[in-house]
């Protein structure tokens, strides 16, 4: 480490606070058709996954910001989309409503080839200002670069990895700097898009105090709600409660809540071990009773769960649906194989399977997962006769959006909108 390059005039300190930086992409994918299409920069941006053009079926991965203004979010139907966001392409063919250019916008599928293409050349430049990356998805990482800068030029060597990005590269990323992991990553959502927000040492709680509960890091719209349920509407409330009645609502969560409104989080910045599944979730704007709509959803999300392990060149064991009914019932289903496989059919047609008895139910979201993961080269398991030598699991539980994925991407939308496809690596 002693070689490693620094600002000039920056001396170490074994005794100096960790500085952590979180870099967030802006819209990553949709800033990435961006860079092959410049026409569309400053235009509504939705990219969907198990889209393609002229079609409405499939779900919003990312949408611009400029499409967010008009209600399209990460995780929705792209008919929903539509509904509230129709194609720049409409404009061109006889069309019922009375439509301004405007009022719409631009659709692209998915293409991860792509934007893989361009977040590797975003990992190098992350990796070179950084002795230690940990790579969460394709358009966020980690970096603990204490010993490349020091607290009183925090904020030119985030602004220095923000340029590299943008000059190099072509997309733009908002920065969070703080001593802690999870105030690291609150920070960079702050002042999104572009934004770069730095957190110093004994500032952290002072930080975090007026924040609602719901950008605290890990907690979602079940616990914000269970939370002010107990009374807390805001981090600083969190701080001040006595953490006894968090640990019996929440469990070990509870603890681990009041730390972290506390700004006390002991996480060191380490690089991801090989994933242990890989999942998919999509939400409809409201519960849908009709089959078609809930299939034509698991068709898309296994889809996208299949090509993610072949890309990661993993082989899985298990297949798994989740499907959450009104309020927060969480039901899931799983299947497991005589051996690791890697077969897309073979995943749809599982999921189809154990989703079945779902399919009346009124159902406001879908999840599809592969499990028992193996990366290590190794012979395929034979399918012949899996039906009979599988095993099926059934739990149903409430729900929490933070138990979802082991994926290192979340099960909801993040705060940026995006729904998290791939790691870095």
């Amino acid at each position: 480490m002693a070689n490693d390059p620094q600002l000039p005039g920056i001396e170490r300190s074994e005794s100096v606070d960790r500085i952590v930086c979180h870099v967030d992409a802006d819209c990553f994918y949709a800033s990435c058709e961006r860079l092959r299409e410049p026409d569309l920069r400053g235009e509504p941006v939705v990219v969907g996954m198990g889209y393609e053009p002229g079609d409405s079926i499939g779900a919003v991965a990312t949408a611009s910001y400029e499409a967010r203004a008009f209600g399209v979010e990460s995780a929705q139907a792209i008919s929903t989309a539509l509904e509230r966001l129709p194609r720049r392409a409409t404009l061109e063919r006889d069309d019922d409503r009375d439509l301004e250019r405007s009022e719409t916008g631009y659709y692209r599928p998915v293409d991860m080839d792509y934007y893989e293409s361009v977040a590797a050349d975003v990992r190098e430049i992350l990796h070179d200002c950084a002795d230690v990356v940990r790579e969460v998805s394709i358009d966020e990482a980690y970096l603990d670069v204490t010993d490349r800068t020091a607290w009183e030029v925090a904020d030119g060597f985030a602004r220095h990895v923000k340029d590299r990005i943008r000059r190099e590269v072509g997309v733009t990323v908002s920065v969070g700097v703080a001593p802690t992991m999870s105030a690291a990553k609150i920070a960079s959502d702050f002042d999104k898009p572009d934004g770069l927000t730095v957190v110093r040492p004994g500032e952290i709680r002072e930080f975090l105090a007026p924040l609602e509960v719901d950008l605290l890091h890990g907690v979602g719209p079940v616990t914000a709600r269970e939370l002010r349920e107990m009374g807390l509407e805001t981090a600083g409330d969190v701080a001040a409660t006595d953490p006894g009645p968090l640990a019996d609502r929440f469990g070990e969560r509870g603890r681990e809540l009041y730390d972290r409104a506390r700004g006390e989080d002991d996480r060191r910045v380490e690089p991801k071990d090989e994933p242990k599944s890989f999942s998919r979730e999509s939400a409809f704007a409201d519960p849908v009773r009709e089959p078609d709509p809930k299939y034509e959803q698991i068709e898309t999300l296994a889809s996208a769960v299949a090509d993610r392990a072949r890309r990661e060149g993993a082989l899985y064991r298990t297949v798994g649906v989740k499907a959450v009914l009104p309020p927060y019932d969480v039901n899931t289903r799983e299947r497991s194989l005589p051996g690791p496989v890697d077969d897309p059919d073979l995943v749809d047609r599982i999921a189809r399977q154990l989703f079945a008895e779902f399919e009346s139910d009124p159902v406001r979201k879908l999840g599809v997962r592969v499990s028992n993961l193996e990366f290590a080269a190794t012979d395929q398991a034979s399918l012949e006769g899996w039906e009979v030598t599988s095993t099926e699991q059934t739990t149903s539980e409430p729900e929490s959006e933070e138990s979802g994925s082991d994926d290192g991407g979340p099960t909801r939308p993040t705060t940026d909108g995006q729904s998290s496809l791939t790691d870095f690596s």
